[in-house]
This record gives structure tokens, C-alpha cells and sequence, in this order.
């Protein structure tokens, strides 16, 4: 019986299902850790709502209240025409679930409702009459609380960008940037200002003075921290004794928020390198942040897939033989490479920052001192890219591709070419080098709101560069006698990447998203400084054809001994330039066509995941026999689930 991977798209997003076959097989002693893991992610996912925006949260509640007591919505079928109100408001409702809020998640661009503010309040009053309590203020009327709402929910020009990193001549990138991490607060405030909680706080302006609101128990989202705390203890007699030292420290710091807890939690959590179940919960990446610098909350449940580990792991043994070798100033190699270990993993679950839009790789702690000091650990989220693979429409390769050889390559070795380039990106980029003794290891409080784009395009860049390197193949991560074969197709993958993600981008000519900017930059400084992409058109199409391995290669090395002098140097006006001039600004036509292009195919942009649900088997005294894995194939009762409600009897 065949699975279903894909699911339904909604505009160009893309829902798909995965899957977390190994589960069934865990001991029960790990499936209990599990579920308690499971629920820890759970409880912190309005953190990120709220993060994202500080209407999110009040939005969501109305979209939901009104889906799951509407009278239209309570039919039979949830299909609703989309020309319908309810239709259009579950159309809307899932790419908000899909981008936790109102803004796109690879444009930082907000997107509205298509229906008009009366016919929003007429479905209000309709849900109510049959039962819905919508999120109003002390004396607030749901007419009120929907006129107060006006604006985030159908103004595209207010507060228009999540994070905006180039606003332009003279505009502050804070000021500019809708999300909840800042108050009244601008860049020139911060200059003068010593931040103690760089990583988790709100800043926000009280009269004259700079507070921080400080993420703890007892503080800013103290209830959700509390309710993750809690969940946590509970995991903690299930976990191995290493695992057991990180969840502990973890649950310190949620208790204090104090950098040094902080930094406690990533050193247990990176020296624990053997726990067949592990956790990644806290507040982590900085792509939100516009400085880079304010923690996104995420949490994200897994166990290693042992099968697909062995390649990694080898990987990470030789991560100092492969540093030894980077094209970089030796001044900026790392001496002593520790601590470096590498894993590929089944995913559970992913919420907040992580889900249901999701990384296919990861590595972390992102303290470049722990990196140094410490190591790092890497993971290839396996089932994630199998839904990928399984989801992704053969058109795309077929519409960008040059020649039916680059096609036939991509379908025999894209799948491998893909998978390699992350292992190596993740276990040997994000590892490797260092930085400058001034930057007291902090290279992103120098390089500020570009800090996180030189840091993706570093780790591509050595991805790209080891790839041939005959050592992947000694190792046994690639076949020997294909090895150029699989470089070649990566290549022509990348450089066609740098058309593709444009139709992402549907609005202005700046790209805002750092994974993006630094795509864009590595193939646009190509295009620019070498012979190894060629610009060809056929049949008013544009394609990036990569014409030589060896030039891209080269110039990759030339490339990438710049990017880790910016970063180990922190020289802020450097990267600046590198991607203003190639990593930001793209041509409006050639964006055009490209949506063209894929509009006329229905090819979706981006992925958002229905994540496998866990259901405990207990008996009469609450004691857990099994804990179940099911999978919902419906991102509409997942997400109403996650909030505590469920659409009426019937509907599904």
C-alpha cells in the first residue's frame, strides 16, 4: 500500500506528511522519554507565535474560533469553495499555521485575507451565536477586538516585513522589522545599552530606560516555560545518565536565564553523544532577529536512525583532517578540532521556529566559544528528507534544467548529491574555523543583521569545496567511480537553485531570508568572478547552467577565504559589500518569469509538514504501557489539536 507524502497545497506552500517508521521499534523506555520530550515541544509553541508577532497569538484564536464553530464550517466536508468566507478563511488559516503567523517564512512578507473586514466580523458574530469565545480585552466587544485587528489582518503596508534587513536609505532595520523581539526600540538605543540577555529577552523601552524582559520561569512566558520545565522533569528517570546532566541544565536555565546556565546546557547537551533519543528545545537560532542576536524559541523531538549514522560518524572522525585543508587563512584553521559528532535522525516532532517549516539539516550549539572549546553535534534529519524527495514534483527539475543529460543526472543522483552536500555543510561547515580574540567569540554582534547569511554561506562553501574531495569518497559517503558525476549534479543543482528560489519572492526585489541571500550570493559572485555558470536563454526561458566543475570549484576555495576572513575578522563593512552587491538585490524580470513559469506548472515554493502525533497507552492508574505513533495527513486537525480544539463530529 502506498503512502501519502503529499497532502494538498495551499497558494505555493506545499503540505506534506512524514513519517517516523523506527518508533515502533524503540524500547518502551525511550518511547515514554519520548512522549514526555514530545509534550515539552508542544507546550513552548505559542512562544514562537507570539515571538513572530504580537497579534499572532489573538489572530490565531479568531481563525480558529470561527473553523471550529462556524455553521458553514461545521458541514459535512471542510472543501469549501475557496470564492466562500469560511473558504477563505481556512485558506488563510492554513498558511498562517503553515508560517506561525501572518508573515511568509522564506519572504518575511505579510500576506492578508482576501475576504474584507465586514464579511470577517459577520463569520465572528456567526461562530459566536453558536458557541466560539474569541480573545476580547476587559470591556473589548468582538467588534472591537476585530477593529483593532483590521490592520494585521488586511493591511499588506502595515508593519508589511517580519524582519527587514535592508529597509533602506536611512531606515532603522529594528523599527523596520514587525516581529516581538523589540519595543520601541532602535539600533542607536542599543549602541549605548549593555545587554546581559542577548540571547533570551524582549527589549523594549520604559520611559527613559532599556529593560529587559528576561524569558525564565517567573518571567517573560514564564506559564509556557514553566509547563516546557515540567514536562521536562518528567523525562528526565527515563533519560541516560549524559542526557539526564543536559536536561538538568536545561531546566536551570529555563529556571535563572543567566548566560552562564546557558552556556552549562550546551556543553552537557554536546558532550552527550551517544543518547539514542535527544532533544533540541530552548531558544536557538537568530534568523527572526534583524541584529542576530535574540534567540527564536523551537523544540524538536528525535531518535537516531543507526542505519543511515555510519557515514556521518566517519564524517565527524576526520573532521580535523578536513579542517587542516580548508582554503582559508591558516591563522583562522582550527588547532584542536573536539568534540565533533555527526548523526542522522528520524524526526517526532518540530514546533515554534522548527515546524512546521523545517531545516533538513542541523547543527548546533551556535556559541562559536563551545564550538572551539567543546565541538559541536550534527544531524541529518533523514525522514524529512524523504518526504521531500517523495513530495517534490519531477517538474521542477525538468522546467529549469538546460539539457536532458543535467535531467537525467538529477534523477539518478539528486537524492545522494543533496544528502551529502547537507552532511558536509552541517558536520564539517558550521564546525569549522575561528575567530578573532577581540570578538571574545561573538562574531554576530560585529557582523550584526548579516552575521547569519556569512554564517550559511560559509557552511555551503565548504560543502562545495570538499565535495570532490577524494577523501568523501575513501570514507565511503560516495561511490568512487561516481564521484564526479554526484559533483557535477550538485553543482548544476546550486546554480539552478539561484533561479528557482526567486519565485519565493513575489513581491519587492530584495531578498530578506539568509539561506536565500546566501545562495544568491555564492552564485551571483560566480557568475561575476569566473567562468563556471553560464547565463543561456532558449524559447524566452533563463537558465544558470553550470559550465565547469573545476572553475566553480576554484572559485568556491577563492570565495570561501574571504567569507571566513569576514567572519573571523567580524568585518561588518566586508559582508556588506559581498552582499550587496550579490547576495541581496535581484532583477524583477527575471523573478517574473519565473513565477510564470512555475504558476503554469502549479509547482508549490516552499513545505510546510503534518508532524506524526503521539498517543500514550495507559492503564486505569494513569502508568504508561505503549506509547502509539499515528499519523493525522491533515495539517487543519493537527493544528486545531495543538490548540486544544478539534473540528465538530463529521467533518472529519
Amino acid at each position: 500500500m502506498s503512502r501519502r507524502f503529499f497532502l494538498e497545497q495551499v497558494d505555493d506552500a506545499a503540505v506534506v506528511q512524514y513519517y517516523a517508521d523506527g518508533f515502533d521499534s524503540l524500547p518502551l523506555e525511550q518511547k515514554i522519554l519520548s512522549w514526555h520530550l514530545y509534550q515539552a515541544a508542544l507546550a513552548g509553541r505559542d512562544i514562537y507565535y507570539d515571538q513572530r508577532y504580537r497579534y499572532g497569538l489573538e489572530m490565531r484564536e479568531v481563525l480558529e474560533e470561527i473553523l471550529t464553530h462556524h455553521p458553514a464550517a461545521r458541514q459535512a466536508s471542510p472543501e469549501l469553495p475557496s470564492s466562500s468566507v469560511i473558504g477563505e478563511i481556512r485558506r488563510y488559516a492554513k498558511l498562517f499555521w503553515i508560517n506561525s503567523g501572518p508573515y511568509g517564512s522564506m519572504t518575511a512578507r505579510k500576506f492578508v485575507l482576501k475576504c474584507t473586514p465586514a464579511e470577517l466580523t459577520q463569520a465572528a458574530h456567526d461562530a459566536a451565536r453558536h458557541g466560539a469565545r474569541f480573545p476580547v480585552r476587559a470591556d473589548e466587544t468582538i467588534d472591537g477586538l476585530l477593529d483593532r485587528l483590521r490592520g494585521p489582518f488586511f493591511d499588506s503596508d502595515l508593519e508589511a516585513m517580519v524582519t527587514c534587513k535592508t529597509p533602506g536609505q536611512g531606515a532603522d532595520i529594528l523599527a523596520s522589522s514587525a516581529n516581538n523581539l523589540y519595543h520601541g526600540i532602535t539600533m542607536a538605543d542599543i549602541s549605548r545599552f549593555d545587554e546581559r540577555f542577548g540571547l533570551n529577552s524582549r527589549l523594549v523601552r520604559s520611559g527613559a530606560a532599556l529593560v529587559e524582559e528576561v524569558y525564565r520561569v517567573h518571567g517573560r512566558y514564564g506559564a509556557q516555560i514553566a509547563a516546557i520545565t515540567s514536562h521536562l522533569r518528567s523525562a528526565v528517570p527515563y533519560a541516560s545518565p549524559p542526557m539526564r546532566k543536559a536536561l538538568e541544565a536545561l531546566i536551570r536555565f529555563y529556571e535563572s536565564g543567566e548566560e552562564s546556565d546557558r552556556a552549562a546546557y550546551d556543553i552537557a547537551w554536546v558532550e552527550d553523544a551517544s543518547s539514542p533519543v535527544d532533544t533540541i528545545n530552548g531558544f536557538i537560532e537568530t534568523y527572526l532577529d534583524a541584529r542576530g542576536v535574540k534567540g527564536a524559541w523551537e523544540g524538536i523531538v528525535y531518535y537516531v536512525n543507526e542505519e543511515k549514522t555510519t557515514g556521518l560518524a566517519r564524517l565527524a572522525e576526520m573532521a580535523g583532517w578536513f579542517e587542516a585543508r580548508l582554503p582559508i587563512d591558516p591563522q583562522w584553521r582550527r588547532e584542536d578540532v573536539v568534540g565533533v559528532t555527526a548523526r542522522a535522525i528520524d524526526v517526532i516532532v518540530e514546533t515554534g521556529d522548527a515546524g512546521p517549516i523545517t531545516a533538513i539539516g542541523i547543527n548546533l550549539p551556535n556559541d562559536q566559544f563551545v564550538r572551539e572549546r567543546y565541538g559541536s553535534k550534527s544531524v541529518s534529519l533523514a525522514n524529512i528528507n524523504e518526504a521531500y524527495e517523495k513530495s517534490q514534483p519531477p517538474a521542477y527539475r525538468r522546467e529549469f534544467c538546460w539539457s536532458e543529460e543535467e535531467v537525467e543526472r538529477g534523477e539518478r543522483w539528486g537524492a545522494l548529491a543533496g544528502e551529502l552536500i547537507t552532511a558536509i555543510h552541517e558536520v564539517l561547515g558550521h564546525g569549522s574555523g575561528r575567530v578573532a580574540e577581540h570578538l571574545e567569540g561573538q562574531p554576530q554582534l560585529a557582523l550584526k543583521e548579516h552575521y547569519s547569511a556569512i554564517e550559511e554561506a560559509r557552511a555551503d562553501l565548504v560543502a562545495l569545496h570538499f565535495l570532490p574531495e577524494p577523501m568523501i569518497a575513501a570514507i565511503g559517503l560516495v561511490p568512487a567511480d561516481a564521484q564526479s558525476e554526484v559533483v557535477q549534479t550538485e553543482y548544476e543543482a546550486y546554480a539552478r537553485n539561484a533561479i528557482i528560489q526567486l519565485r519565493r519572492v513575489r513581491v519587492g526585489t530584495t531578498i530578506e531570508e539568509d539561506h536565500m541571500r546566501n545562495r544568491q550570493m555564492i552564485v551571483q559572485w560566480l557568475l561575476a568572478n569566473t567562468t563556471a555558470i553560464q547565463v543561456q536563454r532558449r524559447d524566452e526561458k533563463t537558465y544558470y547552467v553550470m559550465a565547469d566543475a573545476d572553475e566553480f570549484h576554484k572559485g568556491v576555495g577563492r570565495l570561501l577565504r574571504e567569507v571566513q576572513r569576514i567572519k573571523s575578522e567580524g568585518d561588518y563593512e566586508g559582508a556588506r559589500d559581498l552582499f550587496e552587491s550579490y547576495g541581496i538585490h535581484f532583477h524583477p524580470a527575471l523573478r517574473d518569469e519565473v513565477v510564470r513559469r512555475v504558476e503554469a506548472l502549479n509547482l508549490p515554493s516552499y513545505t510546510g509538514f503534518v508532524q506524526p502525533r503521539l498517543r500514550p497507552i495507559t492503564d486505569d492508574t494513569g502508568h504508561i504501557l505503549d506509547v502509539r505513533i499515528e499519523y493525522p495527513l491533515d495539517l487543519e486537525t493537527q493544528m486545531l489539536e495543538y490548540s486544544g480544539k478539534r473540528l465538530p463530529s463529521g467533518i472529519r
